[in-house]
């Protein structure tokens, strides 16, 4: 447990490095108000989602880790360089596959597209989730711990890896030979396609930290976006985030057709 508390201390810690480095050096310029709202909206999401799911998270996973490590896919194996790996690169493929659904499925995206919706770029996004997206994952994790078989500690401790890949490939840095590492890693570039308010690019680049599913799966796409978030919808603050998830893109549209037009 200390190893994964060494872990989760040095996420936190790159959080706050990627937070200065940004400041001093972005990649993108935002305004001002725009990059203060989406600060302070994202750390009241983490505040109010993740601190009270990071308990309910860390002890389902853990929980459902202890009850099955002996079987499923790795449950024979031995603990060595060879399981973590193969554990490791199990869950990437799970999340990345997640992470597809999430965009395909209207009833997921409805949560989903609250991280999507901040109108900047920085390291903070990667704490802009819906609670009930964060509960749905959590279901889904379980699951998967279930069918691969692997212990609690090594869980926990891809848990923390992630986090860290999701604050960097978050950050509005410039990343030098970012060229070269994004062909193994999922990078700022990368993801911030990922961000753009075209959802011909926003339906791309789903990995979190190997490159390769994106490649595999064809759903790899480098370019600049022009502009980042959502075009009809936006919130400035926790309440307005929350309340995201219960109005649709196409509810949205049919509201905006009921308020007349005026004569050209």
């Amino acid at each position: 447990m200390a190893f994964t508390a060494a872990l989760f201390g040095l996420a936190i810690l790159a959080f706050m490095i990627l937070l200065v480095l940004e400041k001093q050096r972005p990649y993108r310029k935002f305004s001002r108000k725009v990059y203060k709202e989406s600060l302070v909206t994202n750390t009241t999401a983490f505040l109010v989602n993740n601190v009270i799911l990071t308990i309910l998270r860390a002890s389902s996973l853990f929980l459902v880790a202890q009850q099955f490590a002996s079987i499923g896919l790795l449950g024979g194996m031995q603990n060595g360089p060879l399981k973590w790996l193969l554990a490791f690169a199990f869950f990437d493929l799970a999340i990345y596959l997640w992470h597809v659904a999430s965009h395909k499925y209207e009833w997921l995206w409805r949560f989903h597209k609250v991280h999507h919706s901040d109108k900047s770029f920085n390291v903070s996004t990667g704490f802009r989730f819906h609670v009930f997206d964060l509960l749905l994952e959590i279901a889904y994790k379980c699951v998967f711990v279930i069918v691969i078989g692997v212990d609690a500690y090594l869980v926990l401790s891809i848990e923390i890896i992630e986090l860290f890949f999701i604050f960097f490939h978050h950050a509005n840095i410039r990343v030098p030979n970012e060229q070269l590492i994004s062909n193994y890693i999922i990078t700022p570039c990368l993801h911030r396609t990922h961000h753009s308010t075209l959802r011909v690019e926003h339906d791309s680049n789903y990995g979190i930290v190997l490159a390769i599913w994106d490649r595999i799966f064809g759903t790899r796409k480098e370019l600049v976006p022009a502009n980042i978030g959502l075009d009809l919808i936006e919130a400035e603050n926790f309440i307005q985030l929350f309340s995201l998830a219960f109005i649709t893109e196409r509810k949205f549209k049919q509201l905006l057709g009921l308020i007349p037009k005026g004569k050209k």
